[in-house]
């Protein structure tokens, strides 16, 4: 199937209104493109074929030919299908195909939807074909799709940091920013300088990063990978994966591998995707906010500065707390010129997750179960806040570390919730110090 041609809007936009006339617009309100906010809900409306203003749920895997005769063209002799045209859901399906036009607009790219977002890694591997590929130390299941391709083709893997003369024409650099779980961010710009001075390309993951928080492609990625599963799905209730692509013209050879793969989103599935992204920028903007003022509040314990706790009540939290990392604390210490590029490069926000890291491993086993508003579960990017003792899933992280994924709660409530969380492990702490039953 053919992509369809859709608008192409402000992809990162933090899109504020500064107003500089007396009707509360700006004067050049008519001059700039059509906004993220409003692409989300009629980016697909080329789509609409009957008249239900919730698109319907397609759930047939199968569609009938033409009736005609005459129409009837053998698949090899068949022109390229429109948008509207499906055969077989494995192809495509009217359900995804929407998603598919939204993500198109929002991510600024031609776009395409998988199965989950390991499957759409291992479908740009499969397309690339790379015999050299850098990648950092991020999340454990892209490492795990790169053993596979690496078993099958022998290609060799690369640090983040290795030499560019460690990549050739066609190599790959996977650099996921935001990088899982510290929430922590990496300069898209030196990364694509250095792959594109060796004919290589840059994949750049921005799960964490969603419109309108960051584009990838403004900063010389090649390539955009999201686990939609997070915060396009908004809702932990669907798989999805989502490749978007600078090259348009390699799309219609990835829905060819996507068809034999197999690894095609489920029509649920679609229909789910086009209700979450609807309503993605005002989620992740919430979340985004929430998460920073959090990151920000607890490093201004660790660090002793004053906030609204005595200083008894700090003192307490210093006792549990060992670090925070979040992009904006990068920002904030100017980590690497990080007030600069970062800013620029995160213009809507700094994302929803971040990571903290108690003084002891049993301290961080218990604090989960101390929460009234956190799910202690894996993942991120639902509408609730969770967190996670991340070595349940990765054993290669400190066992110290919990990933903290913030939802759309009342950020005060997420706030104390945390502050009587780690008040009461710093409680049982001193209780064993002290001798006493707990």
């Amino acid at each position: 199937m053919s992509p369809v041609r859709y608008h192409k809007g402000s992809s990162a936009s933090s899109e504020s209104l500064v107003s500089d006339s007396s009707d509360g617009f700006s004067s050049d309100e008519s001059k700039r493109p059509t906004r993220a906010a409003t692409l989300a809900m009629h980016a697909d409306d080329a789509l609409n074929l009957v008249d239900d203003v919730a698109p319907p749920l397609h759930l047939s895997t199968t569609f009938r030919y033409a009736k005609n005769p005459a129409k009837l063209v053998p698949g090899m002799e068949a022109p390229t299908k429109g948008p509207t045209d499906h055969i077989y859901s494995r192809q495509s399906a009217p359900n995804t195909t929407r998603l598919e036009a939204i993500l198109t607009s929002l991510l600024g790219a031609p776009s395409v939807t998988y199965s989950s977002g390991l499957s759409a890694l291992y479908a740009i591997l499969i397309h690339l074909g790379p015999t050299n590929v850098s990648i950092g130390d991020g999340y454990h299941g892209c490492q795990g799709v790169l053993d596979v391709y690496q078993r099958l083709t022998k290609c060799k893997k690369h640090t983040l940091s290795c030499a560019p003369s460690s990549l050739g024409k066609g190599d790959l650099i996977i650099l996921e920013t935001p990088v899982n779980p510290t929430g922590e961010a990496f300069e898209i710009a030196k990364y694509a300088k250095k792959a594109h001075s060796r004919g290589a390309y840059l994949l750049v993951d921005s799960t964490f990063a969603p419109p309108p928080l960051q584009n990838p492609f403004a900063h010389g990625a090649d390539i955009v990978m999201h686990s939609g599963t997070k915060y396009i799905g908004g809702h932990s209730d669907m798989l999805c994966g989502v490749l978007s692509v600078k090259d348009e013209d390699w799309i219609p050879q990835m829905l060819r591998d996507r068809l034999f793969l197999g690894s095609v989103m489920g029509s649920l599935e679609g229909w789910l995707g086009v209700r979450s992204v609807r309503t993605m920028q005002l989620r992740v903007q919430r979340q985004s906010q929430s998460a920073t003022k959090l990151a920000q509040f607890f490093s201004h314990i660790i660090r002793g500065w004053p906030t609204h706790l005595d200083q008894a009540t700090s003192a307490r939290l210093r006792g549990v707390l060992s670090d925070i990392t979040h992009a904006s604390l990068q920002v904030q210490d100017d980590n690497d010129g990080a007030e600069t590029w970062l800013t620029k490069q995160m213009p809507g926000g700094f994302g929803p997750v971040f990571s903290i890291t108690l003084k002891k491993r049993e301290q961080a086993r218990r604090l989960p179960s101390k929460l009234e508003f956190f799910h202690h579960a894996t993942s991120l990017g639902g509408v609730e806040s969770l967190i996670e003792w991340r070595t349940m899933s990765d054993d290669k992280v400190d066992p110290r570390l919990l990933r903290v994924s913030i939802g759309i709660e009342d950020v005060v409530d997420l706030r104390d919730d945390l502050v009587q969380g780690l008040i009461a492990v710093a409680g049982e702490e001193n209780g064993v110090t002290n001798g006493k039953a707990r």
